[in-house]
């Protein structure tokens, strides 16, 4: 029985993996429609189409998807999504921003605000906690790419404004406007990144202990298990002690 369990355990697990995977592509197949639909079908011809395709390509998302995504907002038979953020804090005061697109803006704010609520968050207003993060492109390269002095001449060359490096990899920050010329530049320089995307930087962070982690942990992966929501940032730091106990 203990092999049946130990096999029931991994197929328990890859159908976990299977459905966050699935998940994954619905909302990487959403943002490609918008694009498509708010601009030009062309992605070299409309910027966010391309970091959209750019993004879905480095998550592994087949092509037949990306342009099944695509020609269904050309066909003109998608659906209207708006886009929406909410903002508010979890546990030990951490703050959240989640982006979502919807059709329905009554039931997406419902949703949210419930799943704030169950997990000991509080959902606030518009602008409430966003002011403690900047806007910024974040284009990620794998530790393989390069060490950091290599990583860090491409990008200057290319015009972004930072650059992390670590034993994990290379975090390379620029202005939103020019997301699309640096992850371009960067391409050609470094070859193709891990992602390419828009995103809310901290600028200042709290670090949790295991309890405040775990209680955090909970609240996102129930924002980002809602199909209406796009992404989920919040300004924390786990240590690697506690990452560990996770």
């Amino acid at each position: 029985m203990a092999g049946h369990s130990k096999w029931a355990n991994i197929q328990h697990r890859k159908g976990r993996q299977d459905a966050a995977r699935s998940k994954l592509f619905s909302k990487l197949s959403k943002e490609i429609t918008v694009a498509a639909k708010m601009g030009d079908p062309d992605p070299d011809k409309n910027p966010r189409l391309r970091l959209a395709v750019k993004e879905a390509k480095a998550n592994s998302m087949p092509k037949d998807n990306i342009d099944r995504a695509i020609k269904k907002a050309a066909g003109g038979d998608s659906e209207s999504y708006e886009e929406i953020r909410y903002e508010g804090y979890g546990p030990n005061g951490v703050a959240i921003i989640v982006e979502a697109m919807t059709d329905n803006r009554n039931r997406t704010a419902s949703n949210v605000r419930s799943t704030f609520t169950k997990r000991g968050g509080n959902l606030g207003e518009t602008g409430s906690v966003s002011f403690m993060f900047d806007r910024m492109g974040q284009v990620v390269y794998s530790a393989e790419t390069g060490d950091a002095d290599k990583v860090m001449e491409a990008a200057i060359e290319a015009g972004a404004e930072d650059v992390e490096s670590s034993e994990d990899g290379h975090v390379i920050w620029c202005a939103v406007g020019d997301l699309n010329d640096v992850s371009t530049a960067l391409e050609a320089a470094l070859g193709e990144a891990e992602s390419t995307r828009l995103v809310w930087k901290p600028q200042t962070t709290t670090e949790l202990d295991l309890d405040a982690a775990q209680s955090l942990m909970k609240l996102i992966e129930a924002l980002e298990d809602d199909d209406d929501v796009q992404s989920v940032t919040a300004n924390f730091e786990i240590s690697d002690e506690v990452m560990a106990q996770l």
